[in-house]
């Protein structure tokens, strides 16, 4: 006579036996325990989000993984760290390429605070709520719960990233295309006019985290009703230049504009 269920159950040998996952299942397991990525539909979603099909996908899904989601596993080359080095070279070579090609009359003064406010961390990531790509970054449960996907930090480094991952997979007209799409609210709003000296100056000192210009009289010479100031502007630690007018605010833009294509150069 055949055993019952309950016979069935109760057979030491036969209740540990257990059925072999198939291959390709533990495959998927791996890859979601062990290095993140992405499924098929939320990858699509994500190349259309990017404007640009990827050759190898896997490079869009590292670009896109924190360090933080690596666990266990090697965080510089599984994480975006590598690729966001190298899309930061390539923004800054896009970005600076586009400069010189609009604004033909402006020196490298006047170039180089423009360029430091489209490619700074904040532009970035900016660029990437645009985009709408903040949902696509793979975290940590932790970094999620601390806020990491609104982090700008953390949403500068992908976008630079996905510039890394799409140079890499097809070079640089795509990276190109992609940066004036995610740049586009960004350059439509960038001033038309070229702003006074001194405060391009403010504003290239505290893009590198440094303290405000400094302007010092030097010296007044000349009759009261025509003199001549000899004013120094200066950013601590990165130089200083000098230069004259006939009231304190020209000698200031002077010296701001000299010390800036000082800096730029």
């Amino acid at each position: 006579m055949g055993r019952s269920a309950r016979d069935h159950r109760s057979d030491p040998g036969e209740w540990q036996m257990k059925p072999a996952r198939p291959k390709r299942t533990r495959l998927r397991s791996k890859g979601k325990n062990g290095v993140p990525t992405l499924s098929d539909d939320r990858l699509k979603t994500a190349q259309d989000a990017v404007g640009y099909k990827f050759k190898d996908p896997k490079l869009l899904v590292r670009a896109l993984t924190h360090p933080s989601a690596v666990g266990g596993g090697d965080p510089v080359r599984e994480s975006n760290q590598r690729l966001e080095f190298l899309g930061d070279r390539v923004l800054n070579l896009v970005i600076a390429e586009r400069l010189m090609e609009r604004r033909k009359m402006e020196s490298e003064g006047e170039l180089a605070p423009r360029l430091n406010r489209l490619v700074k961390k904040g532009a970035c990531a900016d660029a990437m709520r645009h985009l709408e790509l903040q949902e696509f970054i793979l975290l940590s449960d932790g970094e999620e719960a601390a806020g990491g996907r609104s982090r700008e930090s953390t949403l500068g480094d992908a976008c630079e990233a996905v510039i890394g991952a799409i140079f890499k997979d097809g070079g640089l007209s795509p990276a190109r295309k992609f940066i004036e799409k995610a740049w586009a609210p960004q350059f439509a709003s960038a001033p038309a006019e070229t702003k006074d000296p001194k405060t391009l100056l403010q504003e290239w000192a505290q893009g590198q985290g440094l303290p405000l210009p400094d302007y010092d009289v030097l010296s007044r010479s000349g009759p009261d009703h025509e003199p001549i100031y000899e004013i120094e502007a200066k950013v601590e630690g990165r130089g200083s230049a000098v230069a004259t007018g006939p009231s304190k605010r020209e000698a200031e833009r002077s010296a701001a504009a000299l010390l800036l294509q000082s800096l730029a150069g």
